[in-house]
């Protein structure tokens, strides 16, 4: 079982930045993706940005390009653990959401799977919110 553990959130002005930080650990993940995901109120969850466990493949949202990075750490020798990070730049209003952490057992090629379905393990989530 994956163990996902974010940090990060919080509250910050338009136009400001955040980084948040996701512990991933607990099994081999050789070919895992771990994600971004977020959900604002009344609306449905979606994927924000993903990186390939390899750390060589990349995945941002149209709407997010440009303001929003994936990243990770190197991981650890027996690959079972890494911190994958999103740094948010020029921070809006309807950024605002509670922001999870997600791993998906798939390795991708070009854009990972947006089914929450195929994403197996999940971060408990944390909080962003922009104030205008």
């Amino acid at each position: 079982q994956v163990h996902l553990v974010e940090s990060g959130g919080g509250l910050v002005q338009a136009g400001g930045s955040l980084r948040l930080s996701c512990a991933a650990s607990g099994r081999t993940f050789s070919t895992y993706t771990l994600g971004w995901f977020r959900q604002a109120p009344g609306k449905e969850r979606e994927l924000v940005a993903a990186i390939s466990w390899g750390g060589d493949r990349t995945y941002c949202a149209d709407s997010m390009k440009g303001r929003f990075t994936i990243s990770r750490d190197n991981v650890s020798r027996d690959n079972a653990k890494t911190t994958v990070y999103l740094q948010m730049n020029s921070l809006k209003p309807e950024d605002t959401a509670v922001y999870y952490c997600a791993a998906n057992p798939d390795r991708f090629l070009t854009r990972p799977s947006t089914s929450e379905g195929a994403w197996v393990s999940w971060g408990q989530g944390t909080q962003v919110t922009v104030s205008s």
